[in-house]
């Protein structure tokens, strides 16, 4: 197998928390604990989970905007954690991120132009005159025109935002994007011109993604491999199909039970989960999902179950 463009081992991202009148760190929210996946050029790697488990941080961690309290990140052959400034200055334009709310994530006080132009002129690709040509070619590969440089991002649908997202995010040409849930805050229509505009991107500048969502029929979609997260750990991935046609981890099952069925005869056997998600400050002994799980025992709440390959390109964490 081809060396993977990222490779994490054993990341881990801990946010200190601060309490009383000197600010001493009394605890550690524990978002990401102990992470290992490997993303190999071209594919779509999928990342799942609900609501605070981890997923947008380790997005973070994984392009190092975040650098991470431990492990090793590895991007395009270099160690990000022991490289230069200067050399991941470098390496920056390779690795972009596209932010779930477009509305947030542009300056509201900048022209479109403004804002496709600030990437290209920080790195120094292009003279002032070819600047603007390229910012009408980027609209152009997104599905947006020349009519629409001189606007603010309150003009434009939340569709069309994240359209300019994406075209800021491939202005540098990059290898690597993360998509931090980038179709939640969309209609369903929308939903899927943007799924299919981000395929048609990969195709042609034979992009990789890190594509994070909680919409499971998103993951089907569009990802090769899948990955589930649960309060801070991955708990099982696979190929995408395999994992939908033969979930093995409880938490996957419970997941993938919660698909609606778009017939009426069909009933749908919804696992109920007892509890609520765990609090990553104090989070449960030895597999966290116990305290929730309809098939736990009572060796899960005193060992922490190892990854294992159960199948081929499948692995599960679970006894």
């Amino acid at each position: 197998m081809l060396e993977p463009l990222v490779k994490a081992d054993h990341l881990k991202e801990y946010f200190p928390v601060k309490e009383g009148l000197f600010s001493r760190t009394k605890n550690y929210v524990k978002a990401v604990d102990d992470v290992s996946i490997d993303i190999q050029k071209g594919e779509t790697f999928g990342l799942v989970g609900e609501s605070g488990c981890g997923k947008t941080t380790l997005g973070r961690v994984v392009i190092h905007l975040i650098p991470p309290t431990a492990g090793t990140l590895v991007f395009m052959g270099s160690n990000l954690s022991e490289i230069r400034k200067e050399e991941l200055r470098k390496l920056r334009p390779h690795m972009q991120i596209v932010f779930q709310d477009p509305s947030s994530s542009l300056n509201p006080r900048m022209t479109i132009k403004q804002i496709l132009s600030e990437p290209l002129k920080i790195n120094k690709r292009f003279k002032r005159e070819e600047t603007t040509k390229k910012v009408i070619e980027l609209l152009k590969t997104v599905g947006l025109d020349e009519q629409h440089l001189y606007r603010f991002p309150h003009e434009f649908s939340g569709g069309q935002k994240q359209r300019i997202g994406v075209a800021r995010a491939i202005a540098l040409n990059p290898d690597f994007i993360v998509l931090d849930e980038p179709t939640s805050s969309l209609d369903v229509s929308v939903q899927a011109q943007i799924l299919n505009l981000l395929k048609d991107l990969q195709e042609k500048f034979g992009l990789t993604y890190l594509f994070i969502t909680h919409d499971l029929s998103v993951i089907k979609f569009i990802s090769d491999r899948v990955a589930v997260m649960y309060a801070g750990k991955i708990v099982e991935y696979a190929r995408t199909l395999d994992l939908f046609r033969d979930p093995t981890h409880p938490y996957t099952k419970a997941l993938l039970s919660a698909i609606p069925i778009p017939d009426p005869r069909q009933r749908s056997k919804h696992i109920h989960l007892k509890g609520e998600v765990p609090s990553l400050i104090t989070p449960p002994a030895g597999c966290r999902f116990h305290p929730r799980c309809p098939e736990a025992k009572p060796s899960c709440g005193k060992e922490e179950p190892r990854m294992k390959e159960i199948y081929k390109d499948h692995f599960v964490a679970c006894f």
